[in-house]
């Protein structure tokens, strides 16, 4: 393994770099593939309220201490109180008198509620209810306004970010600002699997590809969240780990990176 399993976040505390997302993943089955997540070694796994599968995230993580769990507020849940009351809904759900990371999931800019929504979840920490707390899907200017009205900057911002959109940009203000990276949807879409340097640098690894992708985050100094259903793709993403990519390798896959190549929804309008 290249490198230590942990980023150490704005707060002191540690956050392991290869987490578990829960993304459609249905209550119903969530609990058993969660459970397979930490049979092969997933210390962090993230949810949301928003993917209806906190009961079975809670129920596979069964009060362990020892896992790291990120929650998120729904847009349709912002605002100071009405942020609260989803949080005591979340944590009821899953079990747990807190959580280790909760985000604020969109900013939903329209909404006009993020400060007070970043008051809330500021309350929620200090209140013993949450260890550390962050964002997601964030911009720049949201991450100031947010900043400049409470003088508390977020661990994480959690973001797509894969080889074909890379947010660049974005990064460098997170270290600016001394916040963590944290890439949803770390493998793009399935075509990337297929493109012809990550197949090359699979090939010279005899590696799985996803693993290639997700050691590509890892060395770059974020934190990624692969979602996987079967034994196998959770087995072969947590490869990634003990993979070391030459600095070649690392240049071929920045070069895939496309401004244009987001695949999910614009924060700037979507709520």
């Amino acid at each position: 393994m290249f490198t230590s399993r942990t980023l150490t976040l704005n707060d002191g505390r540690d956050m392991p770099k290869l987490g578990f997302g829960t993304y459609k993943i249905d209550d119903a089955k969530a609990a058993d593939t969660v459970k397979l997540a930490l049979e092969e070694g997933y210390a962090l796994v993230d949810t949301a309220s928003i993917y209806g599968n906190e009961r079975g995230v809670g129920a596979a993580l069964d009060g362990r201490e020892d896992i790291f769990l990120t929650t998120k507020v729904w847009n349709s849940d912002q605002g100071f109180e009405q942020a609260k009351v989803a949080t005591a809904a979340s944590l009821g759900r899953l079990g747990r008198a807190s959580v280790d990371l909760l985000l604020i999931h969109w900013p939903c800019p329209g909404r006009g509620r993020m400060v007070d929504t970043w008051k809330a979840l500021i309350e929620l920490r200090d209140a013993g209810h949450a260890k550390s707390i962050g964002v997601s899907n964030f911009r720049p200017q949201d991450l100031e306004k947010i900043v400049a009205a409470t003088d508390v900057v977020p661990v994480v911002n959690q973001v797509e970010c894969h080889p074909a959109f890379q947010q660049r940009e974005l990064r460098q203000l997170h270290d600016d600002m001394q916040i963590v990276t944290q890439s949803w949807s770390p493998l793009g879409r399935g075509d990337l699997l297929d493109h012809e340097v990550i197949s090359d640098v699979a090939a010279a690894l005899n590696a799985p590809r996803s693993a290639v992708i997700l050691a590509w985050h890892l060395q770059s100094g974020l934190s990624a969240i692969p979602k996987a259903s079967s034994r196998d793709h959770i087995a072969a993403n947590m490869r990634a780990e003990q993979l070391t990519l030459s600095d070649e390798q690392i240049e071929r896959i920045d070069a895939m990176d496309d401004p244009a190549g987001r695949m999910g929804p614009d924060p700037a309008s979507f709520c």
